[in-house]
């Protein structure tokens, strides 16, 4: 397979492909398989966030930080990352794993990119980790807010409805538009209960969902 696309959206270029190969394999596919580098990216990316935040939030307590950095570093974050980077495509899965979806579970998906950090680490040091890191969290840390405790556009606009008994938003993919590595996705989201629609675009998918639900939950009615 051709590791390329995966390396330039990744922003870092493996010296050992073997590294990056174990990566990818899950322990439905063979013996070796990722789960060491998972347990070490796990702890890498934790290291990581809590020194960009660290820099970024000069006046925040430990246990203000501690909640941000666990907010970022939760399954449901790591997994909608993997999804930009197209991890899923990549994983190397047994053959039950492939023919239930794993390649598209969050939690095969979260562990597949911990794994991926982790190799990145024993390939090219801290250093390395630490750019591809920033790389992945630059839109997330840009709009970090400390008043919701890091909680994106979408958790907190699911969080608004659930708490008044609402179901929750409908996202759409509108259009996509550019060449494959400079696309910009245009994500509709609605929420029909309360007549409230809602446009956002963005570089990814995740992206544009977020600020669609940005855009909508400055609608809701207070």
């Amino acid at each position: 397979m051709d590791y390329g696309p995966l390396q330039r959206k990744l922003g870092y270029s493996f010296a050992q492909a073997s590294q990056l190969q174990q990566a990818l394999t899950h322990r439905s596919h063979s013996a070796q398989h990722n789960e060491r580098a998972e347990f070490l990216g796990d702890s890498v990316l934790n290291c990581c966030i809590a020194y960009e935040l660290y820099g970024k939030f000069a006046d925040l307590k430990e246990g203000e930080l501690s909640r941000l950095r666990a907010n970022l570093v939760r399954q449901e974050t790591l997994a909608e990352l993997a999804q930009e980077l197209e991890l899923g495509a990549y994983l190397r899965l047994g053959e039950g794993e492939l023919k239930s979806g794993g390649f598209r579970r969050p939690s095969i998906l979260a562990d597949g990119l911990e794994a991926l950090l982790g190799a990145v680490f024993l390939d090219g040091g801290f250093v390395a980790v630490q750019g591809v890191v920033r790389g992945l969290y630059a839109s997330l840390l840009d709009q970090l807010d400390p008043e919701t405790l890091g909680k994106d556009p979408k958790t907190l606009l699911q969080e608004l409805l659930q708490a008044r008994r609402l179901p929750l938003p409908q996202y759409a993919v509108v259009a996509t538009r550019g060449a494959a590595h400079q696309q910009l996705f245009e994500v509709e989201c609605q929420i029909p209960q309360l007549a409230i629609r809602t446009t956002g675009f963005g570089a990814s998918r995740r992206i544009a969902e977020q600020e669609a639900a940005q855009l909508a939950f400055g609608q809701m009615p207070k």
